[in-house]
Formats: C-alpha cells, structure tokens, sequence
C-alpha cells in the first residue's frame, strides 16, 4: 500500500522513470540502435525518435522472435506469445511476454488486486479458501524448447509459482484444456466441493462455468455451493451487462466486485474505490502511456478523424477530463508507442483514474454517428432497468440501405431475461443513445438520416455457436460488440435463419 500511494501523488515522476528505464534497458537491442534510444534523454526526444506503431509495423520483428532471434525489439530471447484478436491482415496477434512484463507488469496487478481489494475489506477471509481462476490454453510457439503461443491467462498458469497452485482450482492440467465445453464441466466437478472464497476470470466465460456448477449442484443459489464465496475480480469485457445475472446468482449481501484492466498486452488499471466504477492506471508496471485525443468539434468520440496515426498525443500529464483518447503503450515486453486499440476516458487526474470507454475499431461511424461502446453499455443498461430485461451478448452494425432506401442501426441481442415488449425495449434504448450522442441524435433527426434501430432478439446458445464456429469459444475471446462492416452480423443471422 505504500507503494501504491506513491501513484497518487508522483504520478508524472512514476511515468518518467518507467520511460528511462525502458529505452535505457532495451538501447542494446536492434530496434534501441535503429531508433537512438542511447540519445533519448527524455520524452520529447523519445517522440521524435520513435513513430507510432500498429500490430502490423511490429509484427516482422516479433515474428523473428517467435522463432529464437534474439535482442529484437527487448533484451535476451522472448519466450512467451500471447495470442490475441486478429488484425485486418491476419487471423491473430501474438503480443511479446518477457520475464519481465511477466513478473513486473501481469503478476505484479495480481498482487495488487489482492492489495487494494484487502484494503477495502479488512476482514476478508479471502485466504481461508480457494481462488478459482479461470484461463484459456497454449500451444508449442513453432516447436521452440520452452516456448508458448496462447491465452494470456495460459501463460501466466503456466508460469504461475507452483506454492499457488495449492489455494486455486481447477487443476493445472483441466485449466489449461482447449475445449471450453469440456473444460467447463470439469472445472464445475473439481471445483463443487472446494471452500472458493475468490473467483477471477471474464465475465462471459465465468458465467458459464458457474451455470455448469448450478446444474451439476442442483442449487438455487451459488453461496449454497460456496458458502464463504466473497469476490469476483474480472475483466476484459465491460461488467454492465452481466452484473444483474451475477446479482440473481449470487445473492449473499456479503459478495463484492473489483474490475481489472489487464489484457495481452499489459495490466493497465484495478478499481480502487467499491464505491467508483472508474478505475486507477498503474504507472508503475514498466508500462509508458501516451493518449491520442480523438475529441471532435461535437464533444463526442471524434473517431472519424482518425486515420490509424494522426491526432494530438500527449503523455499522462497532459491529459485532461472528459475527452475520449485512444490509448498508446510502450512496454517492457518490447511494444513502442503501441495503439493497443482501446479508448478511455478519464474522470479524475488526481489521482489519474479513467474508464475504458470502447475500442478504436469497435465503433459504428456509417452515416457520421460515431456511436461508440460505452454509449451501447450505458443504453442497454438504461433499457434493462426499466423493462426488468438481461442482456447476455449482443452485436450492432449498421444497414446501409434496405429495399425502401432506409437506412438504421441493427442491433442483434441475446436475453438471459427478455423483456416483455421487445418494441418498447428497442425504443428505450434509442432514445437513451440519442440522450448520450448528439452525433447520433442529429442523425436520427426526424428520422431523415437514420430510421429506429432495428432490434432482433437472438435464439439462447447463438452466440456461444457462432463463437465455437469461429474457433473462439473460451478462453480471452471476445464477442465484437459494434462494428462499421456486416460481416459478423450476416454470420450470425445466417446461423438463425439455418436454425430455422
């Protein structure tokens, strides 16, 4: 705790020491002599030596990595490849983990998960029981001795201190299984009659493990198979659509939540406040952040004013409240002024605390709306509260123009919980976007630009088939949630209608 003080008063001083300690370290390596890094004395010389970079401009070297070079893009050989959501280009990333992003960076917000969360709750007995953690699976990296290409969470199981496989399940071996259907049953066996106080994991596939444990237990209610149940650290998707499940699920007044920001590339921010839904970023993780602001003249997302690289960036201390940035990283893992794709917002710089507030390519932006994932949570939340209905997964993209020139949002939705007038929820959620997006707003302008968006309740199960079609059941997958093209949304219609 006394270090994680440090972050709310030295935060400029954190981040500066993290940029000279990673152009100081990596100044051996072939990318450290390409760009200067030996002449880099601070950042306006780190911007001037080194552009901005996609997956694409990195992925020659990282490539060479994955097969044994050496002193590449960070000191020593890499190991570790976490597999990540693809590019236009290709199927996957396969993002660097070094020993030291592993230990300083992804361990490192597992310790402090576990700090910040005692601190609020003093009289945990967190440590009386099991920790459940769920992860996906890895394979041989191109037959390397040592090294590993998957899920993230793989590699930190993998590598995990064995003394801590004594206080988690499931085994290491059913962890790190392929199949999340298979997976998912016996993780709900092994785990049933342990003493779980903690579960970590993304909420989508979390749920679906603590389904398999109802079904297998015949409860009710899950404190009934863990009693002493009393957190679920999780992450990777937005929590909003899921917490009124966890909420019918879990119904002991005793059970807390704490969101994480961790990802392949980084552990980025942990919720310190029960009480805040905005999150603390770590500026201590070897990670050096830098924010390209995308607010537009219209005080919203400003997207279509990106062209991949341009726009204003500034460092941590040039940030500002209220604006939409997307977010840029410099890694001990060998990642240099990365676009990791994600945009956030801060809501305080003192301490720096933010929210993520969507993806620089999971956007609707086909008539000028700039309609962005943090105005789909907050309009589905709005919906679900006053019709009693839960969203379990949903998609949008836009419908160009149909057989009478009308053109619309179409929004395709599964319910764990419909409501009971799917048109009534359709125009709450409307509305609610209108209230949050002027943008949107003044394209559905009596209704000259964009008619009522178009909502298709989804059959139970499509999602998670369309996921396994793809090869992306379990583990850190993700289910794009707004998108510009059709193509994932013709994928699944195509799945209802053949049901049909």
């Amino acid at each position: 705790m006394r270090a994680l003080e440090r972050h709310l008063t030295q935060g400029k001083q954190l981040q500066r020491q993290v940029l000279s300690h990673l152009t100081a370290t990596a100044r051996n390596t072939e990318y450290g002599r390409n760009h200067a890094f030996d002449s880099i004395r601070g950042y306006e010389d780190f911007v001037r030596h080194i552009p901005v970079n996609t997956y694409e401009e990195l992925k020659g070297a990282i490539d060479r990595m994955r097969h044994g070079e050496r002193d590449i893009l960070w000191p020593g050989r890499v190991k570790w490849y976490a597999k990540s959501s693809g590019t236009t280009n290709d199927k996957s990333k396969f993002i660097p983990v070094s020993s030291e992003g592993l230990q300083k960076t992804h361990y490192a917000g597992g310790y402090d998960s576990v700090t910040l969360y005692l601190r609020n709750h003093p009289r945990s007995r967190l440590f009386d029981g099991r920790a459940l953690i769920l992860g996906g699976s890895h394979t041989p990296n191109y037959n390397l001795p040592g090294s590993l290409v998957g899920d993230l969470s793989a590699i930190l199981i993998e590598n995990i201190n064995p003394l801590a496989n004594l206080v988690r399940v499931p085994g290491k071996k059913t962890a790190l299984l392929s199949d999340f259907e298979v997976k998912r049953e016996r993780i709900a066996r092994e785990a049933m009659s342990k003493n779980v106080t903690n579960i970590s994991g993304v909420p989508s596939w979390m749920l679906s493990v603590l389904n398999a444990v109802m079904e297998q237990s015949g409860k009710t209610h899950l404190e009934e198979v863990w009693p002493n149940l009393e957190v679920f650290f999780h992450g990777g998707v937005a929590f909003t659509p899921y917490r009124r499940q966890y909420e019918q699920l879990i119904t002991s007044p005793g059970m807390h939540y704490m969101e994480t920001y961790n990802a392949s590339e980084g552990f980025f921010g942990l919720q310190d406040d029960p009480a805040d839904k905005s999150m603390m970023l770590m500026l201590d993780y070897g990670v050096f952040y830098e924010f390209m602001d995308l607010s537009g003249n219209s005080g919203n997302s400003g997207i279509s004013g990106i062209s991949g690289k341009s726009g204003n960036i500034v460092p941590l201390w040039g940030v500002e409240t209220g604006k939409n940035y997307a977010l840029l990283i410099s890694t001990s893992c060998g990642l240099w002024r990365y676009m990791i794709g994600d945009t956030v917002r801060f809501t305080s710089t003192n301490p720096y605390k933010f929210v993520i507030s969507g993806r620089t390519k999971s956007f609707i932006n086909a008539f000028g709306e700039e309609l962005i994932v943090d105005n789909a949570e907050r309009g589905l939340a709005y919906a679900c509260e006053l019709t009693g209905a839960e969203v379990l997964e949903y998609t949008a993209a836009p419908v160009f123009m149909d057989s009478s020139a009308k053109c619309r949002h179409q929004w395709l939705v599964e319910f764990s919980a419909p409501p009971a007038d799917l048109a009534q929820f359709a125009a709450l959620l409307d509305r609610k976007l209108q209230e949050l997006n002027s943008d949107y707003e003044a394209k559905r302008y009596r209704d000259i630009t964009l008619q009522p968006l178009e909502l298709i309740a989804a059959r139970p199960g499509l999602f998670n088939e369309w996921m396994r079609y793809r090869g992306k059941l379990g583990g850190q997958n993700k289910v794009p949630r707004l998108s510009n093209s059709r193509e994932h949304m013709e994928q699944l219609l195509s799945l209802m209608k053949n049901e049909k």
